[in-house]
């Protein structure tokens, strides 16, 4: 049996997909008499439309990831999928003209018209390669083009069969794409490690496929039949590791390769520590599956040495979408004492302390996303984030210190907020500006399937709508895409657009600033040094010797509340008469000068120690002359 497994636009170029690399090993490895092999047909499409017409790596990285909420990138391949170079052109235009630039907006209405072409040269070489099998992945954006191939194969070849699997195609996305797509003969909804090789292993003997878990199939008369999803995950054991065969050549033959620096994509842990006990209500992320599972260390570890040494790729991201904590004393060190200089992508909780960030980035997990949406413990407390304000910029801070870029987003429109919460962190901006801001404007929440709001409507959403863009995209009554769609309409909630604008205001002059701002401190046991270069703040150099301002600039290494904070100064410093008055009055004073961040009450400083090279290269020559054979201090993250 010949299975070939195609990943269509727009999924990421300088990533291969886990999802194909784990299913050819399972077809390999698990259908004896069948081999699969893996079509980059995202890296295709780049060479065929780069030869057409001017394209360029923005531009496909906007169709794939930045205009997702738009849909744009699926609509560009409507026009294949409904055979119609026009199709609903018009809806399109009136509905982005005010959203997309005129140049865009061309750009798309050009694509939308070309793509037809490359989907029948697509599917003519996929037959004529003469599978058995063809199985499409579809998360994201890549719904429309593989449901568009997919109907050319199968008018070109009827007797090919085609297989939908990922993350578009779960729980009633699957059920809903099975049902209102023919020329699709069955979906995966879930987990396809086991169900594929299943399913492949019926089709080659002419097995009965009510006994695959999760499959839709047709019946006797071409209706969709649904069989009952599993109700456990996978255990990690039987989580596959990745055959990335094919890709890194096909990259290094394509206009691609000038464009990305490519990664591997590695798997420790499926489902969310966090999200089984505290379900962020805006998360729809894991879809069916939240539960937690992660590999054994030793397998997670032997895992990642073979890509890296198989592919010679030191660049990995972790796809998991929190990191197993317990892999910061067994994977973590091991990769530290490797030798080997991986630079890592993660996911983390904002709460990990100093330590372990320093962990992480000495095992070159140096950008990490924490999960931080906003700087406030009131607005964070109707996610259900478990973190507080002062926390998240303790992240930002440390992450900072420790050489990690930290990746984050601000979000707004939540049940129950108000303009009161957003105020004092657009006042305080200003002195944040030296540590990572957020990757844009911040942004209104979107409905996602499978999160709090979408299925708890008590919660402040009632009356969902597929977005509009699934509308114009797909030739499908409203309650058809209800189920097919992702993300839904809904009215806003919380601030309104004065607050939201004023945040954004900030947040574009964070950015903007950031790379000229600066704030460090240096302890030198008898007095901090603390050197600022921030456009709000006209002071450059200040020292702290009062004990009392020592002591409370330490603590405030940790979020205090002016109580806590107080009694504990008391501790450090017996003799001296400390009141909450005088404490109150250094932490206004400190606010005014940028040097602490305030938020539900408690206080965090927020000045990383100066762990630059100009301040290593004045340790050295310091100590050059005093030491016949100096040692070049060693940095205590990575830059």
């Amino acid at each position: 049996m010949r299975v070939l497994l195609v990943n269509m636009p727009w999924s990421p170029i300088d990533l291969p997909s886990l999802a194909l690399g784990i299913l050819k090993r399972s077809v390999d490895e698990r259908v004896p008499g069948a081999h699969a092999d893996v079509l980059h047909a995202n890296l295709e499409f780049t060479d065929w439309i780069t030869a057409r017409t001017p394209f360029t790596s923005a531009d496909y990285e906007y169709y794939a990831l930045s205009s997702y909420f738009l849909g744009c990138g699926d609509w560009v391949f409507s026009s294949a999928l409904y055979d119609d170079p026009e199709w609903r052109v018009a809806e399109f235009t009136a509905a982005m003209s005010d959203k997309l630039r005129p140049s865009r907006l061309e750009k798309t209405l050009q694509l939308h018209r070309t793509v037809p072409r490359f989907v029948r040269e697509a599917a003519e070489r996929i037959v004529a390669a003469a599978p058995d099998v063809v199985g499409f992945t579809s998360t994201f954006q890549q719904n429309t083009a593989a449901l568009a191939a997919a109907k050319e194969i199968k008018r070109l070849a009827p007797h090919i069969v085609t297989v939908f699997g990922g993350a578009n195609c779960d729980a009633e996305q699957g059920a809903a794409a099975h049902r209102n797509f023919p020329f699709v003969d069955h979906v995966i909804r879930g987990e396809g490690e086991a169900a594929f090789p299943a399913l492949l292993t019926a089709l080659r003997d002419g097995g009965a496929l009510d006994a695959v878990p999760g499959l839709c199939h047709r019946g006797p008369d071409g209706a969709s039949v649904v069989n009952p999803m599993s109700t456990r995950p996978l255990p990690p054991a039987a989580i596959l590791p990745p055959d990335y065969t094919g890709y890194f050549e096909r990259l290094a033959a394509s206009t691609a390769r000038a464009w990305v620096e490519p990664k591997l994509v590695v798997e420790g842990a499926r489902g969310c520590w966090w999200g089984e006990k505290h379900h962020c209500t805006f998360c729809g992320l894991n879809g069916s599956f939240m539960q937690f599972r992660s590999k054994s260390p030793d397998t997670f570890y032997e895992e990642i040495m073979e890509l890296s040494r198989r592919h010679r790729v030191l660049d990995m991201y972790v796809v998991d979408n929190i990191l197993d904590m317990g892999y910061l004393t067994t994977v973590l060190p091991r990769i530290i004492d490797s030798g080997h200089d991986l630079r890592l992508h993660i996911e983390i909780k904002a709460n990990m302390r100093r330590a372990q960030l320093r962990t992480l980035a000495e095992a070159g997990l140096i950008y990490v996303q924490p999960g931080i949406e906003s700087l406030n413990s009131r607005v964070l407390g109707l996610m259900d984030k478990g973190v507080s304000g002062c926390q998240n910029v303790r992240m930002l801070r440390d992450g900072a210190e420790t050489g990690l870029s930290v990746a984050w987003n601000y979000l707004h429109g939540f049940p129950g907020e108000t303009d009161a919460d957003y105020e004092p962190v657009i006042a305080q901006i200003p002195a944040l500006e030296h540590l990572n801001p957020p990757v844009d404007r911040s942004a209104r929440i979107a409905i996602e399937r499978f999160s709090p709001y979408f299925d708890r409507p008590e919660l402040g959403f009632s009356d969902l709508r597929p977005e509009k863009h699934y509308r114009f995209t797909y030739d499908l009554p409203e309650e058809e895409l209800y189920d097919l769609a992702y993300v839904f309409e809904a009215p806003d909630r919380g601030i309104g657009e004065g607050t939201a604008n004023a945040l954004s205001d900030a947040l574009t002059e964070w950015k903007k600033h950031n790379v000229d701002s600066r704030l460090t401190h240096s302890d030198l046991g008898d007095r901090v040094v603390l050197v600022s270069r921030r456009r709000k703040f006209d002071w450059g150099v200040r020292e702290l010797t009062e004990p009392l301002h020592l002591a409370a600039f330490r603590l405030l290494d940790q979020p205090h509340a002016l109580t806590p904070l107080t009694r504990k100064l008391r501790d450090r410093l017996p003799g001296r008469d400390v009141e909450e008055p005088e404490v109150a009055a250094l932490l206004e004073e400190w606010l005014a000068l940028g040097l602490v961040f305030t938020d539900a009450g408690q206080y965090v400083h927020i000045a990383p120690a100066a762990v630059n090279e100009d301040l290593l290269r004045l340790y050295f020559m310091r100590h050059a002359h005093a030491d016949p054979a100096p040692r070049t201090p060693e940095p205590a993250g990575r830059a």
